[in-house]
C-alpha cells in the first residue's frame, strides 16, 4: 500500500514513517522542513520512500492524491501561542488541508486524521468519544472544525483524538509537558507547577505510531469514528505527574506556584476503552517514557531548547 504522509519530518512523522517503511509500506512524505529538521535522513536509503519538500497548501501541486491508498495529514500548527501567532495560516494549515483532502479523495481511500484532547475543555466526567467539544483556542477550533469536516463527509474517515504526547524523536519536541518536566527535572532539579491539580491523560509517540499502523489494518472497523488514544493508566494532575518524576530524580524540588493558566483549561479524565475493545493496547508506561527520556537528555541538554520545540 502506498502512504501518502503530510508533515512527515515532524515529531510524530518522523517515528511514523520508519514504522511503516519497516512494515513495508511504501512511504511519501510532503513537508516545508520549516524547523530545519535533518529527521528523515536515515531512510533515504530505502526505495520505499519518498520525499517531497514543500507546503501543504499546495498539497494538490505537489502529488497526485488519487494514486494513494492512505492519507495521513500530520502537517499542522500545533498550540494556542503557535495558532494566535498568525491565525489565518493556522486556519489555512489545520482546516483547509483537510478540507481539501475530503473534496479530493474518496471513499476507497483511507483518511486518519488526528486530533487533540484540547477540545474538550474543562469537564469532571470522564471524556468519551461522546463528550462535547469545549475548544476554547483558535487551535482547538481548527482541529475540531477539521474532525467534523471528515466524518460529517459522504467519502468519511478515522480521527484519533490523541492524549498529550511524551518520548524521544528524531524531531525531538521540548515544549510538550512529560518532555518538558523531564528536561527541567534534570537540567534544573526545579518544577513550578501552576493549576497542579488539573489532570490530563498521556501517550508515547511510538504508541500514537502503532496506532496509526493499527488503525490501517483494521480501517474497515474504524472507519466513521473518532478515538480517544491514550493511557488509561496516566490520567494524572501535574502534581501526580511531577511526584511521579521525583521518583527517578530524587533531589528534584517541586512548588506550586499560580504564575499562569493553562490556554485551554485542560482539566480531565479521559476513558480511552472504545479503542481498547477493538484490540488495540499501548506497549509504553509513562514510566518508560521518564526513564528514556532522562538517557536521551544526555544528548538534548547541550543544544538549545531553542532547537526543539515548535513554539
Amino acid at each position: 500500500m502506498k502512504v501518502l504522509i503530510t508533515g512527515g519530518a515532524g515529531y510524530l512523522g518522523s517515528i511514523l514513517t520508519g514504522l511503516l517503511l519497516d512494515n513495508k509500506y511504501k512511504v511519501t512524505v510532503v513537508d516545508n522542513l520549516i524547523y530545519k529538521q535533518l529527521s528523515l535522513t536515515d531512510y533515504c536509503y530505502n526505495e520505499d520512500f519518498t520525499f517531497i519538500k514543500g507546503d501543504v497548501r499546495n498539497l494538490k501541486q505537489l502529488v497526485n492524491l488519487k494514486d494513494y491508498d492512505v492519507i495521513i495529514p500530520l502537517a499542522a500548527i500545533v498550540g494556542m501561542p503557535a495558532c494566535d501567532r498568525n491565525m489565518i495560516e493556522a486556519t489555512h494549515i489545520n482546516y483547509d488541508q483537510i478540507d481539501s483532502l475530503v473534496e479530493n479523495t474518496s471513499k476507497d481511500q483511507q483518511l486518519i486524521l488526528p486530533n487533540t484532547n484540547s477540545q474538550y475543555g474543562s469537564s469532571t466526567d470522564i471524556i468519551t468519544e461522546e463528550s462535547p467539544f469545549n475548544p476554547l483556542s483558535h487551535y482547538a477550533k481548527t482541529k475540531c472544525d477539521a474532525e467534523l469536516c471528515l466524518l460529517n463527509s459522504e467519502r468519511s474517515g478515522v480521527a484519533l483524538r490523541l492524549a498529550t504526547v511524551f518520548g524521544l524523536s528524531p524531531r525531538m519536541r521540548l515544549d510538550l509537558l512529560v518532555n518538558d518536566f523531564v528536561y527541567r527535572a534534570v537540567t534544573d532539579k526545579l518544577l513550578v507547577l501552576f493549576q497542579a491539580s488539573f489532570k490530563r491523560n498521556y501517550i508515547h509517540v511510538r504508541d500514537i505510531a502503532n496506532t496509526f499502523l493499527f488503525v490501517i489494518e483494521n480501517y474497515d472497523k474504524c472507519v466513521g469514528e473518532p478515538f480517544n488514544v491514550g493511557l488509561s493508566s496516566a490520567n494524572l494532575s501535574k502534581l501526580e505527574l511531577a511526584q511521579r518524576i521525583k521518583q527517578y530524580i530524587p533531589d528534584l524540588v517541586i512548588i506550586e506556584d499560580e504564575f499562569a493558566e493553562d490556554f485551554d483549561k485542560r482539566n480531565y479524565i479521559v476513558s480511552n476503552e472504545k479503542l481498547e475493545s477493538l484490540g488495540w493496547a499501548p506497549s509504553f508506561t509513562l514510566d518508560d517514557g521518564i526513564e528514556e527520556l532522562i538517557k536521551g537528555y544526555q544528548f538534548i541538554a547541550t543544544f538549545k531548547d531553542r532547537d526543539f520545540t515548535n513554539l
